[in-house]
């Protein structure tokens, strides 16, 4: 069954749920379903098994917890549903969901989540939950020591079902389907479903009805796509460039390796810029306390892997940024849908370089999208080119100016106005009499003025003479007088 939105605009009163749920619903102020929410929820309510694809942000897990909620015996003691999720932060966000419908109905709720103390699980679940929601690992490890049974769950949802066998999972997922009745119901849903999920299905569910509201979009249509290139080196510059642009209230930096999450950390940190790191590899209380700060807005950025593009809900991330390319056109559909959640606005920025852009070529034909190359110029993002654009009509305008007032035309470097101590320097010389220049001819006497005495010819021989006279005074000054005496009596020549 291809999305309908026949009940896009209708309210909850229009589809099979308890008007607890609907009053519920109106007290966390979500009036209308989703697409996504007005086409699965009737069939899941009937017990038939279910495949859903839609976007991301579309609301996919109000469309399986409400069905599953309707199926919850809660007299009795046992398990009766099960949500297998790939990560913890997305398992903790579903058992949030679930337990602000079911406050006050007595219908309990656990997480088995893997990284957390087991034997604090294994504690509470002597309380008897009705609901548990955990990693297929966790379980599968619960379910081996027998501190669990699934003989009485009558409804089993796989979250982001793509992901949870992408990590390994699949014959976790089948095992715990082996475990349970056989009659349960089977909900898998997912943005995504490659064509691996096809022989689960087939292997697993009776006669499934599959829901794809809008196949045709793999992404939010409320989201605008944006490619920025620049050289590797320059790839972190060009991220904190990007972030002073658009200054998101919250934005999430996706990389491909947990090695670069401390690098890229540690440089946006030195740039004064705010962010904290979420990686599958960093211990459960850190993660769990970085959602928790991120999510209270106590700081801009934060830098994840793949781990934290699935399911994540966090209303005011306003940009996704990828620092790294994703590895295939699903995980892009993935990591742009933080952003851009039901129906508001967001960006998904890839900054990639120029070895890359195949790659966001391919993105683009894949999905039906068109990803806008930009560039940053004077703390803006423009198009391409859109510079010299700029200039070109600069002189455009100027030009003509300058052919009609040739006046006006900026002076050539000969032309330009000499310094204001020069001009004075000028002015001052100019002012002062002329000086007589002297002339080597004979001047006559004229006007009673005495003629200038020319030098003679025999001028030079004298100062010769006078010098060496001088000089052997200087040399006889400190002789004896004897010496003295007999250089004053020697003959001259």
């Amino acid at each position: 069954m291809k999305g309908g939105v026949s009940r896009l605009n209708s309210h909850f009163t229009s589809l099979p749920i308890d008007d607890f749920y609907v009053r519920r619903l109106r007290e966390l102020n979500i009036e209308s379903p989703s697409a996504i929410q007005a086409e699965a929820i009737p069939v899941a309510m009937e017990g038939k098994d279910v495949v859903a694809q839609s976007q991301t942000g579309s609301g996919k897990t109000l469309a399986y917890s409400l069905p599953l909620l309707h199926k919850i015996d809660k007299t009795a003691k046992d398990i009766q549903g099960v949500v297998l999720v790939p990560t913890r932060e997305l398992g903790m966000q579903i058992v949030q969901t679930l337990e602000q419908l079911t406050e006050g109905t007595g219908i309990r709720v656990q997480s088995l989540i893997g990284g957390a103390a087991i034997s604090r699980q294994i504690d509470r679940l002597k309380l008897r939950p009705h609901l548990v929601v955990g990693t297929p690992g966790r379980i599968m490890e619960l379910l081996k020591i027998r501190k669990l049974s699934f003989h009485h769950v009558r409804t089993v949802v796989v979250d982001e079902v793509d992901q949870v066998f992408e990590l390994g999972s699949m014959q976790e997922v089948e095992a715990i389907l082996k475990s349970m009745m056989r009659d349960r119901q089977v909900l898998f849903f997912s943005a995504t479903m490659p064509q691996p999920v096809q022989a689960v299905i087939d292997r697993w569910m009776r006669d499934p009805v599959y829901v794809q509201v809008n196949p045709e979009h793999r992404t939010s249509q409320t989201l605008e796509h944006l490619f920025f290139v620049c050289d590797e080196r320059d790839k972190i510059d060009t991220l904190r460039r990007i972030v002073r642009l658009y200054n998101p209230p919250a934005a999430i930096v996706f990389v491909n390796e947990t090695d670069d999450v401390a690098e890229v950390v540690n440089k946006l940190q030195y740039a004064g810029l705010s962010i904290e790191s979420l990686y599958g590899e960093a211990g459960k209380q850190e993660r769990a306390k970085v959602m928790q700060q991120f999510r209270a807005g106590k700081f801009q950025l934060l830098l994840a892997t793949d781990i934290a593009a699935r399911g994540l809900d966090i209303p005011h991330v306003t940009q996704v940024i990828n620092l790294d390319p994703p590895i295939d056109a699903d995980h892009y559909v993935h990591r742009v849908g933080r952003t851009g959640r039901m129906g508001k606005r967001g960006t998904a920025i890839s900054i990639i370089t120029p070895k890359e852009r195949f790659i966001i070529n391919k993105f683009s034909k894949t999905l039906g999208i068109d990803i806008q190359e930009r560039e940053l110029s004077y703390g803006k993002a423009v198009e391409p080119g859109q510079e010299r654009k700029w200039d070109e009509q600069r002189r455009a305008r100027v030009e003509p100016a300058r052919r009609s007032s040739p006046g006006t035309a900026e002076p050539k470097p000969a032309d330009k106005p000499a310094p204001p101590k020069l001009e004075a320097a000028k002015a001052r010389i100019s002012a002062e009499p002329a000086r007589p220049v002297k002339s080597s001819a004979p001047a006559e006497a004229s006007n009673g003025a005495a003629p200038v005495k020319q030098p003679s010819a025999a001028a030079p021989a004298n100062k010769r003479k006078n010098d060496r006279v001088r000089t052997k005074e200087r040399k006889n000054k400190g002789a004896p007088r004897w010496l003295k005496e007999k250089q004053q009596n020697k003959p001259t020549t």
